[in-house]
């Protein structure tokens, strides 16, 4: 009975669009171009004007998921992404205050670091349960392929979603710090003086030494001979995106900070989030731009 009713609705569209392959060629190539041209702009305008770029790019990472879920009546989602919101705007405020509070850094780090292993975490549990439904061992706890799908495609979104934005978030923490700080000047000279046993992070004391194994968390001595906390060094390569010495500027080798194999995952999974940032930001904005030129053009 399904099968009879799809054939009969197939053959319907089939009969509602018999004549308009012109129609539907013109709206492909429309997409098509408007997909180019969007490209180029938005790699014009990221190498021209970052900062108006990544601000605009988080701005619709934050908002964009909030209408469609919205709409949907998605409370699961809307309740997390409240508590996240929350919890973030906290401390970007505390982040971006003037005289900055010396315990500010680390908390900010410690937090987005945190934020970023719960959603590595996520992804790879949402990515198991995908294939584990794929394989069929879901029938082997009797749960629906439906429902053992949807869960993990949900878990999937939780982690990519919240690994990019808490990412976004966490840059422009880490710029703002770092000018705000101070210890490095456009030019590239250090401009306050750093003690051997001061993190440059957090502009607390080291109390660990390099060779010690510490209790809650180690210290890393960079190429460079500057010395972090682990927390604090980790936050800044890895959540903050920079890949030099918050003091001399000096590259930092992540392959040499991250010998462990069982880490180096969680870097290649940063460089996974920046290539989904454009999905998640822009192409909904696309897909609506084409929408409205083909509406324009009278095309359905």
């Amino acid at each position: 009975m399904f099968f009879f009713l799809y054939r009969v609705e197939h053959a319907r569209m089939h009969a509602k669009h018999k004549g308009h392959e012109a129609m539907h060629a013109e709206m492909v190539l429309i997409l098509i171009v408007t997909l180019v041209v969007a490209q180029l702009v938005l790699v014009q305008w990221k190498q021209r004007h970052p900062k108006s770029y990544n601000l605009v790019t988080l701005f619709q990472m934050w908002v964009v998921p909030l209408y469609f879920t919205t709409k949907l009546h998605w409370w699961r989602f809307l309740t997390t992404w409240f508590i996240f919101s929350v919890i973030t705007a906290y401390i970007s405020y505390r982040a971006t205050r003037k005289p900055l509070a010396c315990t500010t850094p680390r908390l900010v780090y410690k937090w987005f670091l945190l934020l970023y292993k719960i959603s590595y975490a996520t992804g790879i549990a949402g990515y198991t349960v995908v294939m584990f439904t794929l394989f069929g061992i879901n029938l082997i706890f009797r749960i629906k392929p439906e429902d053992a799908m949807d869960f993990g495609v949900s878990l999937l979104f939780y982690g990519l979603y919240y690994g990019v934005l808490g990412r976004d978030f966490a840059e422009m923490c880490a710029d703002f710090m770092a000018s705000t700080v101070g210890y490095y000047s456009a030019s590239g000279m250090p401009t306050k003086h750093l003690s051997d046993n001061i993190c440059a992070v957090c502009g607390q004391p080291i109390l660990v030494d390099v060779s010690e194994e510490g209790i809650i968390e180690n210290t890393y001595r960079l190429s460079c001979n500057h010395v972090f906390h682990e927390f604090c060094i980790r936050g800044w390569c890895i959540v903050g995106k920079k890949q030099m010495c918050p003091y001399c500027k000096e590259k930092v080798d992540l392959k040499r900070m991250f010998s462990n194999p069982w880490e180096r995952p969680h870097v290649m999974y940063g460089q996974l989030l920046d290539w989904l940032r454009y999905l998640v930001a822009w192409q909904p904005v696309i897909i609506g731009f084409v929408q409205g030129i083909n509406y324009i053009l009278g095309l359905e």
